[in-house]
């Protein structure tokens, strides 16, 4: 039975699918300070929704003696008493600064005073390590509204998406919605889903060639940038589902968005590169960067949620219940990695630090050093696991010994 197939929507308002109301709910549980009015003993009576006798949509454990609760107390405490605002702060700021700059600086050279073969390449690799790191640091605090304190700022850093040729629209369902939702919950998280090539979990189909994955990943992993923008978000706008999920209804301004950047974004890469340096160059060129995109992009996501030590917990095939309240689940499904290097925290925009990430996402990444230490102590006093590999070579060794368990066993 997969989750999310068997229930019902009301008639008002037509246009939101179930996984839209339940980001909103959840945004308020993740928000500091913003929690008291918002329970899932309450879930029916916000969303409006209406279950079938069997619903399959994952329901988390409600305690009086929450964990989650508690914690919050505790991180609204940190910020009451420092004075900071949950948001970026100027050195998020001046990354970002250096970031675009850099970005839209390699883009220029590349295309309209192309250097050297072997000095074009390098800016390529350079170029694609950019991307990402925008990717990481404007683009996904943007997303979960963290990066600023003004919407429309947060909007247009989400939107950063868009002219790196993705779609801050399927971005949003995708990870904001489903992914943080249900984290590692096989039918329902469409970041684990990457059959029939590769098993995430042991309640997937195993096939042969799974036997191999923990070898070729690396060549699927470099595909994910170039299938991200000219296959995934085309399959979700025209299938209107991501996974068994529904799309929300898109307006006519989503639309047209989704198509005016897709367009933009195929005339900048392909078609005046292609004029510019001709076409064997660009295709050299822009798989040395997509390649390079792909790559980090997917290292360091899956770093968080695919290795030895996470959880992929499954929902009671009757009730639909999970096992763990939701910030349990939270710290079960997810790990951290070289949290005291600067320089991978720098890059990665804070996510390396994707348990704080996942139990408060509306919390800008600047903030999570200093989270870490809170989370930490609380998990230790409730005997709650949290998950941490001190290097980051040691994250990858994890992951590639997670696939190779996935394709035997």
């Amino acid at each position: 039975m997969h989750p999310g197939r068997n229930y019902k929507i009301p008639a008002s308002p037509p246009d939101w699918c179930i996984l839209c109301r339940l980001s909103f709910i959840l945004t308020q549980f993740c928000a500091v300070g913003i929690y008291s009015n918002y329970s899932f003993a309450n879930f029916r009576q916000i969303t409006g929704l209406e279950f079938v006798e069997h619903m399959a949509i994952p329901k988390f454990q409600t305690l009086k003696e929450s964990f989650h609760v508690e914690l919050k107390k505790r991180i609204n405490s940190y910020f009451e008493s420092t004075g900071n605002s949950s948001t970026g702060n100027r050195h998020l700021y001046t990354k970002a600064i250096v970031l675009l700059t850099a970005y839209f600086l390699f883009y220029i050279h590349l295309v309209f005073f192309t250097p050297p073969v072997l000095w074009a390449l390098l800016e390529c690799v350079v170029f694609g390590i950019v991307t990402a790191a925008i990717g990481f640091n404007i683009m996904h605090d943007g997303a979960h509204g963290s990066f600023s304190k003004n919407k429309v700022v947060n909007r247009l850093a989400a939107s950063s998406l868009n002219l790196m040729g993705g779609s801050a629209f399927m971005w949003n369902m995708k990870h904001n919605v489903i992914h943080h939702a249900y984290t590692n919950i096989d039918g329902v998280d469409d970041d684990i889903d990457i059959q029939p090539w590769m098993r995430m979990s042991s309640t997937q189909p195993k096939f042969a060639i799974h036997r191999y994955q923990h070898v070729y990943f690396w060549f699927l992993y470099a595909m994910l940038y170039m299938l991200w923008v000219f296959v995934l978000d085309y399959q979700k706008y025209f299938k209107k589902r991501i996974g068994p999920m529904p799309l929300k209804k898109m307006s006519l301004g989503d639309h047209i968005e989704f198509w005016g950047f897709k367009i933009l974004y195929l005339v900048l890469f392909v078609v005046l590169p292609i004029i510019t340096v001709g076409f064997t160059a660009w295709l050299i060129g822009f798989l040395v960067f997509a390649i390079v995109t792909g790559l980090v992009i997917s290292i360091v996501f899956q770093l968080a949620h695919t290795v030895e030590h996470t959880h992929f917990p499954v929902p009671h095939e009757e009730t639909g219940k999970l096992e763990d309240e939701w910030a349990v689940h939270q710290l079960k499904t997810t790990a951290n990695f070289a949290t005291t290097s600067k320089i991978i925290s720098w890059f990665t925009g804070g996510l390396n630090f994707q348990i704080e990430h996942h139990l408060f996402p509306k919390i800008s990444h600047v903030h999570y050093p200093a989270l870490r230490k809170i989370v930490k102590q609380a998990c230790a006093e409730y005997g709650i696991p949290y998950i941490e590999y001190p290097k980051m070579r040691y994250a990858i060794s994890s992951h590639v010994a997670f696939l190779k368990r996935m394709g035997r066993y």
